[in-house]
């Protein structure tokens, strides 16, 4: 029983849409009719400025790795990586926002937050060095999944091979319209960094 409640508590988590809380009640817009209408901290940071995407990418992390930290603090005899898949799930499918969400970057990080830290660190490193040399926020997180996932298969560590391996997945799978943008040299470069 407290596995099934603990994956309902994360995907709900998940589902909360950051993006859309802080647009409206802070700026009195809803962010899916701007921008990318992406419901992420990228589209937050474009169409509502600096404060407000930071705000939206910190609690889309939190979300990941509280999620993650869910059957600890249940004592639920099921895998934390398991049950942060959920939140994540519930970040682009979202019960609380018509089931269209964020592209999963932010709360998977946060999910990788709680079970390794060093991999989130390695991952904050390689998302900034890779921005600052490509200017495209969607390559960075893309590239940033992959380097997530070779760094799990050089720890061992199965569970974190596997969930890592379908999130990066999720993520690549989600950017697929950047990835055509960025093909035909019409996807958004960012010009504070």
């Amino acid at each position: 029983m407290e596995i099934i409640i603990v994956i309902i508590l994360a995907y709900l988590l998940g589902s909360i849409p950051s993006a859309l809380i802080v647009g409206k009640v802070g700026y009195g817009i809803d962010i899916r009719e701007h921008g990318s209408g992406n419901l992420g901290g990228t589209n937050t940071f474009r169409t509502l400025g600096v404060k407000a995407g930071l705000i939206v990418t910190i609690a889309d992390i939190l979300k990941g790795t509280l999620a993650t930290a869910l059957p600890i603090i249940f004592a639920a005899d099921v895998h934390p990586l398991l049950v942060g898949s959920f939140a994540v799930v519930g970040h682009v499918y979202p019960i609380f926002a018509k089931f269209k969400g964020g592209k999963a970057v932010a709360t998977s990080g946060g999910v990788l937050l709680f079970y390794s830290p060093l991999l989130f660190v390695i991952m904050l490193a390689c998302f900034f060095l890779c921005l600052y040399l490509t200017k495209y926020v969607s390559l960075s997180s893309m590239i940033t999944a992959v380097v997530a996932t070779l760094y799990s298969l050089f720890q061992g560590d199965g569970a974190l091979i596997i969930v890592v391996s379908i999130l990066s997945a999720f993520v690549i799978f989600k950017h697929r319209a950047n990835i055509k943008r960025i093909a035909n040299k019409t996807e958004p470069k960012i010009k504070w960094l």
